[in-house]
């Protein structure tokens, strides 16, 4: 069952990055992503906040862009990078399971 709220430090988990990063992230594409606040004034993301997330971190970090070449790719067509993370995922969980049959031989 997926979770409907993440707290930062979640995002910044699954993410390997920093929760202050994810804030600048957070604030520097306000119209993609779009945290609630809770009574104390924490920020939630939804599970969108997090793909998002994920396609900020592949542009950046994988692809090397800015975070302005970024924001150009993401409101272009975000088709190509969805779909490119997604085999990127597949693939590391495909390298987890061989090497969890390599521990076992």
């Amino acid at each position: 069952m997926e979770k409907l709220y993440y707290t930062i430090g979640e995002v910044a988990d699954a993410l390997g990055e920093n929760v202050s990063l994810v804030r600048f992230w957070s604030n520097s594409f306000p119209s993609l992503v779009r945290p609630v606040r809770n009574a104390k004034g924490n920020r939630l993301y939804k599970a969108e906040d997090l793909d998002t997330f994920r396609q900020i971190h592949f542009l950046v970090r994988d692809c090397g862009l800015s975070l302005e070449g970024a924001a150009r790719k993401m409101k272009e067509d975000r088709r190509p990078v969805e779909s490119r993370i997604r085999a990127i995922e597949i693939l590391k969980d495909i390298r987890q399971q061989l090497e969890e049959i390599r521990r076992e031989l």
